[in-house]
């Protein structure tokens, strides 16, 4: 179901807690909504749809991931770069790393890890800012 982006800061400034198998339906969620707003957004965390689980969405290129409670095990190369985000307006400077790992459930509720690079790893560390109530 198409859900509407959540905007109040408050809400999104506070963390996330920790998904169950009851919270599956967030996938579904998740990708009708970033479906629904992918002309201006690649990623998304369940709190940008009024729900404090730790449960995100980020767009691969040709398919989109959903992670439940993903946790970054490592990361390496650092750089400084500019972000938007469909919650807020304008653009911030943050830090994010080239090259990060995760360990997290699939939709399927099976652990899984995963090393991410470039523009996915990018876009991963923006959501899982968001899980901890760090807007960019």
């Amino acid at each position: 179901m198409i859900k509407p982006i959540v905007k109040d800061t408050f809400f999104l400034s506070q963390s996330s807690v920790e998904a169950s198998k009851a919270d599956l339906y967030l996938a579904e969620d998740l990708q009708d909504t970033l479906e629904a707003n992918k002309e201006h957004c690649v990623g998304m965390a369940a709190n940008m749809i009024g729900v404090k689980k730790r449960v995100i969405i980020v767009n691969m290129g040709i398919a989109n991931l959903v992670m439940f409670n993903p946790v970054m095990i490592g990361k390496s190369l650092p750089f400084e770069t500019e972000e938007s985000c469909l919650s807020l307006t304008g653009s911030r400077k943050t830090l994010r790393y080239q090259k990060i790992d995760l360990s997290f459930f699939d939709k399927h509720w099976q652990k899984q890890t995963l090393t991410l690079t470039g523009f996915p790893a990018q876009i991963c560390q923006h959501e899982l800012d968001h899980l901890e109530g760090i807007i960019i």
